[in-house]
C-alpha cells in the first residue's frame, strides 16, 4: 500500500516510523513532513491544512490509505473530502473531530451524558465572562472554545489573572476566532494522565497511559509549551482505574458519540485529572497527543498499519493488540526562547551518535541550501528511549541527548519525575 500521513511534526515522525514496519506499507509519503521524516518517507508540499490540495496530490499519486494526524485538517474535514474522493482514511469525520475543536460542544456532552468533568459555563460576552470570574474567585480555568495550538488554555491563580485571560482571548483576539467563546471552568486537583485509545466508531482500545510536561521550565514553572517531554506508562494509573475509566469516561463518551450521530473513528485523547473524587475528563482531543505518542508508539509491538483498517473498518474488536513490557521516556529538545520567539536556521549535530541507544523523532527541523541539518521550529527533537522500568527510560533519553547541539538548546532536566 501507499500511505500518505498528513503533519510535519514529532508527532508524524512517530507515526511514520511506526508505519515503516509494516510490511504492508510498500510505499511512504509525507505532507509537509520533515528533515527527519524524509529519512523514511517522501515528503510532499503540501501544507497539512489544504484540503484540497492533499486530495488532489493523494488522487494523482495513487494512495491507497491517508492517516491524517494533526487537529487542524480533521476540523477542517479533510477525512470528509478524502473519503468523497474515494482515497480511504484514517481519523474522525469533521462533526465528530469537533470533540476538540470546540470546548463548549465537549463539555455540553459530558453534561449531556453525565461523563465526569469540571463545573463550567460558556460564555460569548466579554462582560458576563469577567463577573462570573470575579464571582467564582481563583484559582479558575479559562479556556479558548477553538483550537490554539494546545495553547489555549490558562489556569489563573488570581481573579487579576483571570480576568487578564479572559480580556486576552475575547478582546484583544489573541487566537482569533478561536477565543470568540469561552469555557470558564473550576479548578480540579490531582495527577493528569493521558489516555490514547483507539476508536472505530463503537469500539476501543486504550493504549499505555502517558504524562506530558507542559510547562516550559523544570519544577513546572513558565509559560504552557505544546509540551517538553513524556513518559508511558503512568505509574499512578492502576488497573482498578482504568476499569473505572472504561466504565465512566471512555466507553461513554464514544457511546455518546454515536449516539448523537457523530461516530468517532480515528484517535481520541482523553486528558484526566485523577481528582479525589475520581478520574474527570480535562480535555478531549481527536488525534494523537504530541510528545505522548512519541513514548507511546514506541511501545507498540503489534503492527500499526493494521490497527488503522481495523479502527476504518469497525472491526477493533477482531483485533489483538499488543505492547512492549518496560516504559519509554521521550524528551523535547526545544530552542531557546521558546514558547516565545526564537531563532530558526541553527546547525544541529550529534544525531548519529545519539540514535545509537534511542530513536530522535524530528519536530522542527529543516535542511538549508548546502544540505545542513538546522532548527525550524520551537521544539526541535524528541529524543525516545525505552528502557525496563521508568528509570532506565529516563537516564537513556538524557543520556542519548548529551551528544547533541545546537546554539539555545534548552531543555528540562525533570521529565518523568515532576508530577
Amino acid at each position: 500500500m501507499h500511505v500518505l500521513v498528513v503533519g510535519g511534526g514529532g508527532r508524524e515522525h512517530a507515526i511514520v516510523w511506526a508505519l515503516s514496519k509494516s510490511p504492508k506499507v510498500t510505499k511512504l509519503s509525507c505532507a509537509p513532513g520533515n528533515a527527519g521524516i524524509a529519512a523514511l518517507a517522501g515528503c510532499v508540499p503540501v501544507k497539512a491544512t489544504d484540503v484540497e490540495g492533499m486530495v488532489a496530490w493523494a488522487r494523482e499519486n495513487a494512495v491507497d490509505f491517508v492517516m491524517v494526524a494533526p487537529d487542524d485538517p480533521l476540523a477542517l474535514g479533510m477525512v470528509d473530502a478524502l473519503e468523497a474522493a474515494g482515497i480511504p482514511a484514517f481519523g474522525p469525520r469533521a462533526d465528530a473531530a469537533v470533540i476538540e475543536a470546540s470546548k463548549s460542544f465537549s463539555k455540553d456532552l459530558m453534561a449531556k451524558y453525565h461523563i465526569p468533568t469540571a463545573r463550567y459555563q460558556t460564555f460569548t460576552e466579554l462582560e458576563a465572562a469577567l463577573a462570573y470570574v470575579r464571582e467564582q474567585g481563583a484559582p479558575i480555568v479559562v479556556k479558548a472554545d477553538g483550537l490554539a495550538l494546545g495553547k489555549g488554555v490558562i489556569v489563573a491563580q488570581s481573579v487579576e489573572e483571570a480576568e487578564e485571560a479572559v480580556r486576552a482571548m475575547m478582546a484583544d483576539k489573541k487566537f482569533g476566532e478561536a477565543g470568540a467563546k469561552v469555557v470558564i471552568e473550576e479548578c480540579m486537583t490531582g495527577p493528569e494522565v493521558t489516555v490514547l485509545a483507539f476508536c472505530d466508531g463503537k469500539h476501543l482500545v486504550p493504549m499505555p497511559a502517558s504524562q506530558d510536561h507542559k510547562r516550559a521550565f523544570d519544577g513546572n514553572q513558565g509559560p504552557n509549551t505544546g509540551g517538553m517531554g513524556s513518559i508511558a506508562p503512568a505509574a499512578c494509573y492502576t488497573p482498578d482505574l482504568a476499569q473505572v475509566c472504561m466504565e465512566t469516561i471512555f466507553q461513554p463518551t464514544v457511546d455518546a458519540m454515536a449516539a448523537e450521530g457523530r461516530p468517532f473513528q480515528g484517535v481520541l485523547y482523553f486528558g484526566l485529572m485523577l481528582t479525589p473524587q475520581g478520574p474527570k475528563v480535562v480535555e478531549y482531543n481527536a488525534r494523537f497527543g504530541d510528545p505522548e505518542c512519541q513514548s507511546v508508539l514506541s511501545l507498540l509491538e503489534s503492527d500499526l498499519m493494521d490497527i488503522l483498517l481495523a479502527c476504518r473498518s469497525g472491526a477493533l474488536d477482531q483485533t489483538e493488540i499488543r505492547w512492549k513490557e518496560g516504559a519509554a521516556c521521550c524528551l523535547v529538545l526545544a530552542s531557546g526562547g521558546y514558547p516565545g520567539s526564537y531563532r530558526k536556521g541553527l546547525p544541529i549535530t550529534g544525531l548519529e551518535e545519539a540514535g545509537k541507544t534511542a530513536v530522535v523523532f524530528h519536530a522542527g527541523t529543516a535542511r538549508n541550501d548546502s544540505g545542513t541539518l538546522v532548527t525550524g521550529g520551537g521544539r526541535v527533537l524528541g529524543v525516545t528511549a525505552v528502557g525496563w522500568d521508568l528509570d532506565e527510560a529516563i537516564r537513556g533519553a538524557y543520556a542519548s541527548a548529551e551528544h547533541i547541539h545546537f546554539e539555545g538548546m534548552q531543555f528540562r532536566t525533570d521529565i518523568g519525575r515532576a508530577f
